[in-house]
């Protein structure tokens, strides 16, 4: 087995993902993941704690982009400005691996409820990365709150629409992220 060939960590997201959709999440095990990949089962675990952590693989990588975006969006950007500031940030995460997999991780999520539940987990940590990034600006909370749910479906409207359109670029994940919060501040606008 390679289990020191570069990429382990990328082949292990897939094949999950793959086994997950092909069998479902409950009745893929961590060796056939590991076989699928081309590792051993101790490569596995050097990579995840359990089958459950490949799907939030990225997440600590997200907020991180996500909080670094908005630190460093302009002084003078809105709270949702800095918002905008950090997804296209946290766009740069995102590659054609990421487009490839995105419709068979849609299907496997949309099969577990386990998978829902960490899913939903995920959203909530991107929010809470966004909140405190804006509150450290000197965004009042319920707005930082606000900013952040914004963003994180943003988020997931430009991830939907970048990885299920054939028209968009490979390296058109930014803009769908920006045209998704600029429909969201127009339909909050609408709200009043």
């Amino acid at each position: 087995m390679g289990r020191w060939e570069p990429g382990a960590r990328e082949r292990l997201v897939m094949a999950a993902v793959d086994l997950f959709t092909e069998q479902g999440y409950d009745a893929t095990t961590v060796a056939q993941i590991a076989a699928r990949a081309g590792v051993t089962k101790s490569t596995f675990f050097r990579h995840f704690p359990d089958k459950r952590e490949l799907l939030v693989a990225g997440q600590e990588t997200l907020c991180t982009l996500l909080a670094e975006g908005i630190a460093e969006a302009p002084a003078d950007a809105s709270p949702l400005g800095a918002v905008a500031a950090g997804l296209v940030r946290a766009s740069t995460a995102m590659g054609p691996a990421s487009r490839e997999i995105a419709p068979r991780l849609k299907a496997a999520v949309a099969a577990s409820t386990e998978l829902q539940e960490r899913d939903a987990l995920k959203q909530v940590s991107l929010a809470a990365a966004m909140t405190t990034a804006l509150v450290t600006r000197g965004v009042p909370d319920p707005a930082a709150a606000l900013a952040s749910e914004l963003g994180v479906l943003a988020f997931k409207r430009g991830y939907l629409e970048w990885s299920d359109s054939d028209r968009v670029a490979e390296d058109g994940f930014a803009a769908c992220l920006l045209k998704a919060l600029d429909e969201l501040r127009a339909a909050s606008a609408s709200l009043g």
